[in-house]
């Protein structure tokens, strides 16, 4: 299903993310993930893609087996580092062959082996070159659906990590978009001013397309760390950080404190309209859960009817 109509269907829609596990266990342990989230009828589900395309084939086989074998709707991630035309010409048709309609097109992160890549070797230098090649593909008429692929871009809240020019982060992002993107699905953030702040300059800029929310709950100290390195630039609130210091160390105790304050988040945000939201889940269900529950929320079909 395009992402225009899952948006259309669902307001607010509430949607999931996983990564490609590298191992039988890991992948046995992501199954029975998928499972017990599926019975929340998520809008739909995205799926990561290693940087430089090192997850390609383990992220097309995960989005083919989802689409494959449960009711959920998967969207894989795209990157440009270290692509060709061809190559994103040959993953397209792959997905477009498998019935898969959408597609989130991401700038992406060179491979950690290949320090001091040299990214003028790639076809596509921005996200927005990328979402321009699959808007042609898209209208040369190789996928089933006469729309093409529906396409989602990222966005920023805090700002992006390497355009410390906010004015001209939002004419990159307003770019994406003018390119042909149908939807922006937003970096983790921890202070709910800063997407309410970022929605509000892409209406003044322009940008008419459904933004939805990134939330990450807090599992761990070491959890938050990684974080802090995954999303260059993440601002995590002193109010946070102080409920974190007051647990001693205590990681149920943490874990607590992180759902509760994702789940306070995800109020505040549907009480302001929010599109979406989009729970990075690091292949586990029960902070999504707990969180569903804290807001008696039974599935996402019935929040978008009540």
């Amino acid at each position: 299903m395009h992402i225009s109509d899952i948006l259309g269907q669902h307001r607010p829609a509430l949607s999931f993310e996983f990564f490609p596990p590298k191992t039988p266990e890991a992948s046995e342990a992501l199954y029975a993930t998928i499972a017990e989230l599926e019975a929340y009828k998520p809008s739909f589900v995205s799926v990561t893609y290693g940087a430089g395309g090192t997850t390609r084939d383990l992220t097309h086989d995960l989005v083919v087996r989802i689409k494959d074998t449960t009711s959920l709707r998967p969207i894989p991630h795209l990157t440009c580092v270290c692509h060709q035309e061809t190559d994103i010409q040959t993953i397209l048709e792959r997905y477009a062959a498998a019935g898969v309609g959408n597609i989130l097109a991401l700038g992406g992160d060179p491979p950690r082996n290949l320090a001091g890549y040299d990214r003028a070797k790639d076809a596509f230098q921005h996200a927005a070159d990328l979402v321009a090649f699959i808007r042609r593909f898209n209208e040369r008429g190789f996928h089933p659906d006469r729309r093409g692929f529906g396409i989602g871009v990222a966005g920023f809240p805090e700002g992006h990590p390497t355009t410390p020019n906010r004015l001209l982060e939002m004419d990159h992002l307003k770019a994406k978009v003018d390119a042909g993107a149908d939807y922006i699905c937003t970096q983790l953030f921890f202070d709910n001013r800063d997407f309410l702040d970022f929605r509000e300059r892409c209406e003044l800029a322009g940008i008419r397309v459904p933004i939805i929310a990134g939330i990450m709950p807090i599992s761990s100290a070491k959890g938050m760390s990684r974080m802090a390195e995954l999303a260059a630039g993440a601002r995590f609130p002193a109010k946070l950080l102080k409920a974190i210091a007051r647990a001693g160390g205590n990681e149920e105790a943490v874990e607590r404190i992180g759902i509760h304050y994702a789940t306070e988040q995800c109020r505040d945000l549907l009480d302001n309209n929010v599109a979406g939201i989009h729970f990075y889940t690091l292949n586990k269900s029960g902070a999504t859960r707990q969180i569903y529950a804290n807001l008696g929320i039974r599935d996402t079909e019935a929040l978008a009817l009540a």
